[in-house]
């Protein structure tokens, strides 16, 4: 896990700084909140990054409501670093929230709903509910690839998270050749040295090494 002091110390001062400016609800301290989260999740720090991304989720919805968008973010934002924490129930129903949240909001293709749903998925695969994760995947893809495009971001990460279900699933043949899709679709969009080519082309060698392919 990264580990960077002098980035982390920038993003205490910032939120020091804006504290002292704003006060601790308004929007510039919220977001500086959030940044020193990330911040700390990239070190593997979810217990202080969890109790700063509470303090958005309480200061969003107080200003601004539950359906707000930011409110919404922050929300899932709070739901992945619980369900990093093995706090899984909790986190589902968090998202469940999102996805109903962001429904209302951007309708059921918005690009929005369909990060919330994939986001979703994969807490409902970490319990365990593979069956349930995959339709939840399969309707994003069929809904992404139809309203963006098969090269979408959005489109591609749903395929590969779908590949890696597949694959726990033991449908082996069947995660492979859609992994396999999509790293070809990455290397024609971007090149073998982009990350998310890398990266996916990564999880392909790994389903190889393991299947004997």
């Amino acid at each position: 896990m990264a580990d960077n002091p002098g980035q982390r110390e920038k993003f205490e001062r910032l939120l020091a700084e804006r504290r002292r400016v704003f006060g601790e609800e308004h929007p510039e301290t919220l977001t500086a909140m959030l940044d020193l989260a990330d911040c700390l999740w990239a070190e593997g720090r979810l217990i202080a990054a969890r109790r700063l991304e509470e303090q958005v989720v309480a200061g969003r919805r107080h200003r601004l409501g539950e359906n707000h968008f930011d409110t919404l973010k922050a929300i899932g934002k709070l739901a992945v670093t619980m369900a990093a924490q093995g706090d899984l129930a909790e986190a589902r129903l968090l998202q469940e929230g999102v996805v109903n949240g962001m429904r209302g909001l951007y309708g059921d293709t918005g690009l929005e709903t369909l990060r919330a749903i994939n986001n979703l998925a994969g807490t409902v695969s970490a319990q365990g509910d593979l069956e349930r994760a995959c339709e939840l995947l399969e309707a994003v893809i069929a809904t992404s690839c139809r309203e963006f495009g098969e090269q979408h971001t959005n489109s591609l990460t749903a395929m590969g998270n779908l590949a890696s279900i597949l694959w726990q699933q033991g449908d082996r043949g069947e995660a492979h050749a859609l992994q396999q899709h999509v790293v070809e679709i990455h290397r024609r969009l971007r090149g073998d040295g982009d990350q998310a080519t890398r990266a996916a082309a990564e999880v392909l060698e790994m389903m190889e090494r393991d299947a004997g392919f």
